[in-house]
């Protein structure tokens, strides 16, 4: 199965093959034969793709199923000994300030140093899809104020406003604060429509019953700080990320915003029997009783 398993995710025999660890000849003789036993193509082959059949795409759905439920009872018999193995995948947005990531993932290995932690960036409205829907075990998350992640164990670890990001030269990079009026008819650069780090900005200008323009869109801080920097916009970032950046940056001035977004940080994790390598990060983190936690 994890040879299947492997081809279809890497779309290729020779990758496949030096992910398990075999040759590919082996590799392609074994799925052979398990098509021959079910009677069924998995793969459709060329001499240029490989791509799963139908049924291929079926028998992996279930196969990644089986191979998750193998993992985790070779997880949970090593934790029944005291010893905590198997695999934590971790979901971060990109503007995490409430904890130092690195450090946090430098800690844990040395505490749990048998498990395997894979780490996966993105919208906090997709990790935490991700982890209600067993994807990931646990994410960090920022949402505007006043919305909560829901399916899953949330615990808020910080409550930040958002600060206003001028160029050094601005007519407003001396002020000590302005309200979303002042800035109203600005050109503004923020993140993509629709995305929660988005909302956090239009909900609070909608509250206030302004509009904006927002003329470029970035999917990372650092993009949108240098187009602050080049007097293309202004932006609205949360101040305790922004913050270490812009102090080592002549190019930028921040501005506190009276009446201007919030947002929560949060840990979330599932709430449906985790595993021991997710109670272990918990009990680092200080979040319930670790890796014992029933």
């Amino acid at each position: 199965m994890r040879y299947v398993v492997a081809v279809a995710e890497t779309r290729n025999f020779t990758r496949a093959a030096e992910r398990c660890f075999v040759v590919q000849s082996s590799l392609s003789h074994r799925i052979a034969g398990l098509e021959r036993e079910l009677g069924v193509k998995l793969f459709a082959r060329s001499s240029r793709r490989v791509e799963p059949t139908s049924a291929g795409l079926a028998f992996v759905a279930a196969a990644r199923e089986c191979l998750a439920a193998a993992d985790r009872a070779v997880a949970d018999s090593a934790a029944a000994t005291g010893v905590v193995r198997g695999r934590l995948a971790v979901g971060v947005i990109v503007t995490t300030a409430a904890v130092d990531v690195p450090e946090l993932l430098q800690r844990y290995r040395a505490r749990y140093p048998d498990v395997r932690v894979v780490l996966r960036s993105g919208r906090s409205d997709e990790l935490a899809t991700a982890v209600r829907d067993g994807e990931l075990d646990i994410a960090f998350l920022g949402l505007p104020e006043g919305e909560r992640p829901s399916g899953v164990e949330a615990l808020v670890l910080d409550h930040d406003e958002h600060a206003l990001v001028v160029p050094a030269g601005h007519r407003l990079a001396g002020v000590s604060r302005v309200t979303l009026a002042e800035i109203a008819e600005e050109t503004f650069v923020d993140f993509a429509a629709g995305t929660p780090a988005r909302a956090q900005s239009d909900q609070a200008f909608a509250a206030a019953g302004l509009v904006r323009d927002v003329a470029y869109e970035a999917g990372v801080v650092e993009l949108i700080s240098r187009l602050v920097a080049r007097g293309l916009g202004i932006a609205l970032l949360p101040s305790a990320y922004v913050r270490p950046l812009a102090a080592g940056d002549s190019e930028l001035a921040l501005v506190r915003v009276l009446d201007g977004p919030h947002r929560l940080e949060y840990l979330v994790w599932s709430r449906f029997n985790p595993s021991p390598a997710t109670r272990a990060m918990l009990d680092v983190l200080g979040v319930g009783r670790g890796p014992a936690a029933s």
